[in-house]
C-alpha cells in the first residue's frame, strides 16, 4: 500500500509586487551593509565597480534567472525540483536545504546582537571601549574551544527572535512572509537613506568617500580581484541555495519573471552602493576625529565594523544614539527579511517531503534551528564558532550547491534550453542565447575554480590559522561540511509522503517558432 498522501496545496504570492519585495528582502541582508564596502575598498576601490558589474551581468543575473526558471517550471521546493529533473538529482536539492539549516542557526544570533545594540545605543552602553564591551562584557568570548557555557545576554534575544520568526512563518506565504517584506523593505530603505544622508554631513565624510571610490586601475590585472567580484555578487543575490528557486515556485503561472529578476538584481546592487556611501562617509568621520587616514583604521568590514568600529563612531558624533538606533535597526530589518527567506527553503522542503501542515513544518524547523543557535552560537565561544561556520557554509557549502546545480541542469538533465523557453514564454522580456552561454560555460568554470581554490586553501592552511587552532578549524569548519553532506544524504534516502513524481510541467510553445513577447534581453 502506498505511503504517499496528497501534496499540500501550493501557496502563492498575492502578486508580482509581493514577490519582488520578498526577493529584494532576501538579497538585501547583512552582507550588503558590512561586506560589500570592505570588499570593494580592498579590491581596487572605484575600479572594483568594473569587475563587479561584469560579474553581475555574467554570473549574478544568469544564475538568478536559472533559479527562477527551475522553481517556476517545476513548482516545488529545492529537493522536489531536482528530483523532477531526475530522481538521482534529489541530493542536490537537499544539499542546498542543509546549507540553509546551518546558516539559519547562526544568522539569528547576529540578529540578536543587532537587536541588543539597538537598546545599547540609547545609552551608549559600550562607553569608551567598544571592543572590550563587545567581546568581554557582552559576549564573554573565551579561547577557541567547544563549550556549552551559555551567554545569557545573547540567549534571551535569540529566544525572542525565534518566537517572532514563528509568528511570521506559520501563516500563509501571502499573509506572513510576503506581508513582512512589504513593510520591512520600504522601512529599511527609508531608515538607511536617513542614516546615509546624516553620515554625508559629518566632518571628514568626503575623505572617506574618496578612499572608497578612488580607483586603483592596476588591481584589475589581479585575478583575485575578479574572483572577489564574482564571489560578492553570487552571495549577495541569494542564488543557488534554494531561496529564489523556492520563492519563484509560489508565483502564478503567468508571471513576468525576467523583468522582475532584473529589478531585484539591480535593486540589490544599488543598495550595496548606498551602503558603501554610508559606511565610508562614517569611516571618514572616524579617521578625521582620530587624525589618521581611512586606510589606518582597524576594520572596514564584517562583525568588527558593525559592533566595534561603528559603536566607537556613535560614541563621539553629535546625535550618536539616534544614529546607532538607525544603524542597528537597519541591520536587524535587513537580516530578518533574509532569515525568513532562508527558513522558507527548509520549511517548503520539509512540508513536501513529509506532507506536514505549514505550522507543523515551521515548528519542527524552528525547533531544530533554536537548538543549534543556542548550543553552538549563544555560548562564550559563539563568536569564534560563528566565524568559522559562516566561512565554510558560504565558501564551500553554497559554492558546491551552485556548481552541482549548473552541472545537473546543463550537462546531466540537459534542461537549459527548456528553461530558457519557459522564461521567454512567461515574460515580456526575452532572454537571448547569451544566457545559455553564461550558465552553461562561464559560470561552471568560474565557480568550480573558486571552489577548488577555497577547498585547497582551507585544507592546507586552514581558515584564519593565526586566530584558530587546527582542531577548532576541524571541529567547526570541516564538521560543518560533514554535517551538510550527512543531512543531504539522510534526507534523500527518506521516503516521500507526497506524490512528488506525479508532476508534468506546462507545455512549452513550439521551439521552432519565436516564444515570449517583447524584445530580447
Amino acid at each position: 500500500m502506498s505511503t504517499q498522501s496528497a501534496a499540500p496545496a501550493r501557496e502563492q504570492f498575492s502578486g508580482q509586487y509581493g514577490f519582488l519585495m520578498s526577493a529584494i528582502g532576501s538579497a538585501v541582508g547583512l552582507g550588503n551593509i558590512w561586506r560589500f564596502p570592505g570588499v570593494a575598498y580592498t579590491n581596487g576601490g572605484g575600479a572594483f565597480l568594473i569587475p563587479y558589474l561584469v560579474a553581475l551581468l555574467t554570473a549574478g543575473i544568469p544564475i538568478l534567472m536559472l533559479d527562477y526558471a527551475l522553481g517556476h517550471r517545476y513548482r516545488g521546493s529545492a529537493p522536489a525540483v531536482f528530483r523532477r529533473l531526475g530522481k538521482k538529482f534529489e541530493f542536490v536539492g537537499w544539499l542546498q536545504v542543509a546549507v540553509c539549516v546551518v546558516i539559519m542557526s547562526y544568522y539569528v544570533v547576529v540578529l540578536a546582537w543587532a537587536a541588543s545594540y539597538v537598546g545599547f545605543s540609547t545609552t551608549v552602553a559600550w562607553g569608551d571601549d567598544p571592543a572590550g564591551f563587545f567581546t568581554g562584557e557582552y559576549l564573554n568570548v573565551s579561547d577557541p574551544a567547544f563549550t556549552l557555557q551559555l551567554d545569557w545576554a545573547v540567549f534571551w534575544p535569540v529566544v525572542v527572535l525565534w518566537v517572532l520568526v514563528f509568528a511570521v512563518m506559520a501563516g500563509r506565504v501571502s499573509r506572513g512572509l510576503e506581508l513582512v517584506n512589504k513593510f520591512a523593505i520600504p522601512a529599511l530603505l527609508l531608515m538607511f537613506l536617513t542614516l546615509v544622508v546624516r553620515a554625508l554631513f559629518l566632518p571628514g565624510a568626503l575623505e572617506g568617500l574618496n578612499a572608497f571610490f578612488t580607483p586603483d586601475w592596476a588591481a584589475l590585472a589581479n585575478p583575485a580581484v575578479w574572483v572577489a567580484a564574482y564571489t560578492q555578487i553570487f552571495f549577495s543575490l541569494s542564488v543557488a541555495f534554494g531561496i529564489m528557486l523556492t520563492y519563484s515556485s509560489y508565483l502564478k503561472a503567468r508571471s513576468n519573471m525576467v523583468p522582475t529578476g532584473l529589478v531585484a538584481a539591480f535593486a540589490n546592487s544599488s543598495f550595496e552602493l548606498l551602503a558603501g556611501f554610508g559606511v565610508f562617509a562614517t569611516l571618514g568621520y572616524m579617521a578625521h576625529t582620530q587624525g589618521v587616514a581611512v586606510a589606518d583604521l582597524d576594520s572596514i568590514a564584517g562583525v568588527t565594523l558593525s559592533f566595534i568600529t561603528f559603536p566607537q563612531v556613535i560614541g563621539t558624533m553629535p546625535g550618536g544614539p539616534l544614529f546607532g538606533i538607525m544603524f542597528f535597526g537597519s541591520l536587524l530589518l535587513a537580516g530578518f527579511t533574509s532569515l525568513v527567506s532562508i527558513l522558507e527553503v527548509i520549511v517548503a522542503a520539509v512540508r513536501e517531503k513529509f506532507a506536514l501542515s505549514r505550522p507543523a513544518a515551521v515548528g519542527l524547523v524552528i525547533g531544530a534551528g533554536a537548538i543549534g543557535s543556542v548550543v553552538l552560537f549563544s555560548t562564550t565561544n559563539g563568536l569564534n564558532a560563528l566565524d568559522i561556520v559562516d566561512a565554510f557554509a558560504n565558501n564551500i557549502g553554497i559554492l558546491t550547491g551552485a556548481v552541482l546545480e549548473c552541472i545537473v541542469v546543463v550537462f546531466l538533465a540537459r534542461k537549459l534550453r527548456e528553461l530558457q523557453l519557459h522564461l521567454n514564454q512567461v515574460s515580456t522580456l526575452r532572454l537571448g542565447d547569451w544566457w545559455r552561454w553564461a550558465v552553461g560555460i562561464l559560470n561552471p568554470i568560474v565557480l568550480l575554480y573558486v571552489l577548488v581554490v577555497t577547498v585547497f586553501r582551507y585544507a592546507t592552511v586552514g581558515y584564519d590559522p593565526a586566530s584558530y587552532p587546527a582542531s577548532f578549524n576541524a571541529l567547526f569548519g570541516w564538521g560543518t561540511v560533514v554535517f551538510i553532506l550527512a543531512v543531504a544524504a539522510v534526507a534523500t534516502a527518506m521516503t516521500w509522503r507526497t506524490p512528488v513524481d506525479r508532476f508534468t510541467p506546462v507545455p512549452l510553445d513550439d521551439p521552432a517558432r519565436p516564444v515570449g513577447r517583447g524584445v530580447s534581453a
